[in-house]
């Protein structure tokens, strides 16, 4: 009975041997079961992205080295690439390589000491971003002045949309609010922001926007430095507030987004003027447009002056020379009148119509005719005629 249950055991005897892909297979279930997952910490050393997506590279410290794996579907944990030499602390797996029959570590978290991967990440978004101009000054715009409503996207349950409402309803009572709710941190909270942005966009009655959440960790804040946020926060058509965190915080999305303000309640004060700033800006607008006004008035009247000056002196100019005009015609008139010859001693005769005599021919003996004098005119008689033609024959 001993020596059958000896000879049941794989590999006790030639005849129970075990094939290569057994033992390998094995020795994994075996390491994997013996080991959980642990933190681990060393230098990264002969970094490879694999074109399947996967990341290998080796583990090391002073003495020794371990071959290591991130798979694809885990670097989503993970904030960039690690770099050949960076230090970094590493959550892990033990397991065996069944084809070669070699031990490693499957890595599905990764820190580096300090801020290096984060950093990292952070620094090919922003570079990305930049190549697209996204970045650019000039595509930021203005808030507008006085918003009728704001929209917020943000958790229902942090205490940013409490502050934003709260500082917003208490600087213009009767304001309207919108909120759409998502995730802000987490594995799920990028592709959430992204939607809320687009139904806020797809309701198309926001004036502003503000994103954002209150502080947290570096990994709690983590969304805001997604690209997928980033990008549709620099396409959202609506102006956009980034409040992310505290004023010490800098995410991408404060970079890309129209206006940064260091917290939740600063962007409520940055997105709604105050009532009496309002009251403020009307009274202000009131009195430029008195004093506009009365420049203009007083610029009117005094060009109305001018042209009334203008005027007269045209009007006197006018009438000096009409004057003049007149009293040459006047003269010429004058030499030219009846009463101007009879006054250099001529006379003028006329017959009883009154129709002028001014030819011998319109004479006869007897007849009775009027002769006109300088100062006045009396009654003739034709005694004779006396012909100057007749006296030249």
């Amino acid at each position: 009975m001993i020596r059958s249950a000896v000879q049941a055991i794989p590999g006790t005897t030639r005849e129970s041997a075990v094939s290569v892909s057994t033992l390998n297979e094995s020795t994994k279930a075996l390491v994997e079961s013996e080991f959980g997952q642990f933190w681990i910490k060393g230098e990264i050393s002969d970094f490879k992205p694999h074109r399947n997506g996967h990341w290998y590279f080796s583990l090391r410290d002073k003495v020794a080295q371990i071959s290591c794996v991130v798979w694809s579907r885990d670097q989503h944990m993970i904030p960039a690439p690690p770099d050949d030499g960076m230090q970094v602390v590493a959550l892990a797996e033990m397991t065996v390589y069944p084809a070669r029959g070699s031990l490693q570590l499957k890595v599905c978290r990764m820190e580096a000491a300090g801020d290096g991967l984060w950093r990292k990440a952070m620094e090919q978004t922003i570079a990305r971003l930049k190549a697209d101009g996204l970045m650019e000054p000039a595509r930021k715009r203005a808030l507008p002045r006085y918003p009728r409503v704001i929209a917020i996207v943000t958790s229902t349950h942090g205490a940013a949309m409490k502050d934003i409402i709260s500082v917003a309803q208490r600087r213009r009572p009767g304001i309207r609010i919108v909120v759409a709710n998502c995730a802000v941190q987490g594995d799920n909270a990028p592709a959430e922001i992204c939607a809320a942005i687009e139904r806020i966009v797809r309701w198309k009655r926001a004036q502003v926007l503000i994103v954002g959440r209150g502080g947290g960790s570096r990994e709690d804040l983590w969304a805001f430095n997604n690209e997928k946020v980033a990008r549709a926060v620099a396409a959202c058509p609506i102006p956009v507030i980034s409040a992310v965190g505290h004023e010490i915080d800098a995410t991408v999305c404060d970079l890309v987004a129209d206006v940064r303000a260091a917290t939740p309640s600063a962007a409520a004060e940055a997105a709604v003027p105050a009532l009496e700033e309002l009251v403020a800006a009307v009274e202000a607008q009131r009195a430029r447009m008195v004093r506009n006004l009365t420049r203009k008035i007083d610029a009117s009247s005094s060009e109305l002056r001018m042209v009334a000056r203008g005027m007269k002196a045209a009007a006197l100019r006018s009438s000096d020379r009409r004057r003049t005009a007149v009293s040459g015609l006047a003269g010429q008139l004058n030499a030219l009148s009846p009463l101007a010859t009879l006054s250099r001693g001529y006379a003028v005769a006329r017959d009883a119509d009154g129709t002028t005599l001014g030819s011998i021919s319109q004479f006869e003996v007897r007849k009775h005719f009027q002769l006109m004098l300088r100062d006045g005119s009396l009654d003739a008689t034709v005694d004779r005629l006396k012909s100057a033609l007749r006296k030249q024959d």
